[in-house]
């Protein structure tokens, strides 16, 4: 699947009259991501496996008494108008649960690192390197932490220039701070795995 992302990663979902906004957070992809990985997220939509697309549903959610309520809703009637109108919204959710890809990048040949590597990457950076709490890094989307931690360090492409290095110092920054290590640490995070 295919489509441009939004600036603010959200999808929402209506059917019968009630509507849902669900957020691919890094709670919500973990979380999903572990209990059932990528392929079978994409299986279970193409299936429309009424189980799991409800957990995403319930995962994602910013309000769980309307995804309750919309689910709910389902009971007794015809599924297949939802499952046609779920399929390509839900899908574009289960891709927003993945770093967006930049399109400047080199293609990687070598082996990608598993989804719960770079979540934890992604945590790990986010409470560490930008100082943001725990429950702000959870209601983020992959995509919003990569990018916070390009727009904070950069995206390796350019170095600063000795002018920038002393500003940097003279600004209390760590002169000995590992540029390359935080390149690769961003690269296995901006490459993951399919």
């Amino acid at each position: 699947m295919t489509f441009k992302r939004p600036a603010y990663e959200e999808v929402t979902i209506a059917h019968g009259g009630n509507t849902v906004r669900l957020r691919p957070t890094l709670r919500a992809a973990a979380t999903l991501e572990a209990r059932h990985g990528f392929p079978a997220l994409f299986r279970a939509l193409g299936e429309f496996n009424v189980t799991v697309i409800s957990e995403i549903i319930l995962t994602a959610c910013s309000d769980r008494q309307s995804a309750a309520a919309f689910l709910s809703s389902l009971s007794g009637k015809p599924l297949s108008p939802f499952f046609m109108a779920m399929h390509k919204p839900l899908g574009d959710l289960v891709e927003m649960f993945q770093i967006a890809p930049n399109p400047k990048a080199n293609p990687s040949a070598g082996k990608g690192t598993a989804w719960p590597d770079v979540y934890r990457m992604l945590y790990r950076t986010a409470t560490g390197a930008l100082g943001w709490t725990p429950e702000a890094v959870w209601n983020a989307t992959p995509t919003e932490i990569n990018e916070a931690c390009i727009g904070r360090f950069g995206d390796g492409e350019k170095q600063p220039d000795a002018e920038q290095a002393a500003q940097n110092e003279a600004l209390g920054f760590d002169p000995e701070f590992d540029r390359a290590g935080l390149r690769a640490l961003k690269a296995k995070i901006s490459q993951g795995t399919r």
